[in-house]
């Protein structure tokens, strides 16, 4: 058994696919809610793209290490649900997750690897009937509220040596350039870059730095979205600490007319 640490109400978070107002959500927060009342549930996101791993291991490493430790983290961005693919607990520090093992999780293992993984084949703890088509109702809601309850994870199932991962787009560091691409839109329509800003500590940040997405064009890194007028499009460091393009006051995604996988170059 785990202890929580003097928590009244033990975390677990959501991140789904499932779209904003979804029945399938309320149906994992019920599942959850019955086995463990005093649970805390919070919604990281259910707007994440619809089958979009790569989008899902963004945002839970972007969010989740900022909970309290011992927070729960459920994650179902699952396009093979019902397909042989495992599911997974792992530990990264402080932070228990529950996720399939398709990649998900890839996002933070690049980070760190996990402490421990364990392949969650005990049915014991899942529902009585699980459906071939919602593990997360049937399966990793249920895990979820159990070890949220106080379940050890080695109850789950064996230990697993490694995590599935996905293929992450590299970065080119070369002498005055860094190439890279954008990797995630946050809700703003910010465009997001694996770019970081270790790999720009050569780079000016004045206008002699020049900054292409796709055919577009913007000179400088400034420090704040604020920092030019309406409608400009500029780079920055978001809250990441990743080289984003914003369009001050509307969408970059919108007005450049680009999304995830264009080709972003910084060159000075």
């Amino acid at each position: 058994m785990w202890s929580w640490h003097g928590l009244t109400s033990p975390i677990i978070t959501l991140t789904t696919d499932f779209g904003v107002g979804s029945p399938y959500v309320a149906a994992m927060k019920g599942v959850i809610l019955a086995i463990n009342p005093d649970a805390n549930i919070v919604d990281i996101s259910h707007a994440v793209p619809p089958q979009d791993i790569l989008a899902g291991a963004h945002m839970l490493a972007v969010a989740t290490p900022w909970f309290p430790p011992d927070t729960v983290h459920v994650a179902v961005i699952d396009p093979g649900v019902g397909t042989a693919r495992g599911i997974v607990y792992a530990q990264f520090g402080r932070q228990h997750y529950v996720a399939p093992d398709n990649g998900l999780l890839s996002g933070l293992a690049r980070r760190g690897p996990p402490d421990r993984i364990i392949a969650i084949t005990r049915r014991e703890h899942w529902a009585p009937v699980v459906s071939a088509t919602f593990h997360g109702r049937d399966i990793m809601a249920p895990v979820a509220a159990r070890l949220s309850s106080g379940l050890s994870p080695d109850a789950l199932g064996t230990p697993q040596a490694a995590l599935v991962e996905l293929v992450w787009p590299e970065v080119r560091i070369v002498p005055g350039k860094v190439q890279g691409s954008v990797t995630a839109v946050d809700s703003f329509g910010n465009l997001i870059t694996n770019i970081t800003q270790e790999m720009l500590t050569a780079a000016p940040r004045g206008e002699q730095t020049l900054i292409t997405c796709d055919e577009h064009q913007t000179q400088g890194i400034f420090t704040a979205y604020g920092d030019q007028p309406e409608m400009t499009l500029l780079a920055l460091f978001g809250s990441s600490g990743h080289l984003e393009l914003a369009i001050v006051g509307d969408s970059a995604k919108m007005m450049l007319g680009v999304g995830v996988g264009t080709p972003v170059e910084v060159k000075w």
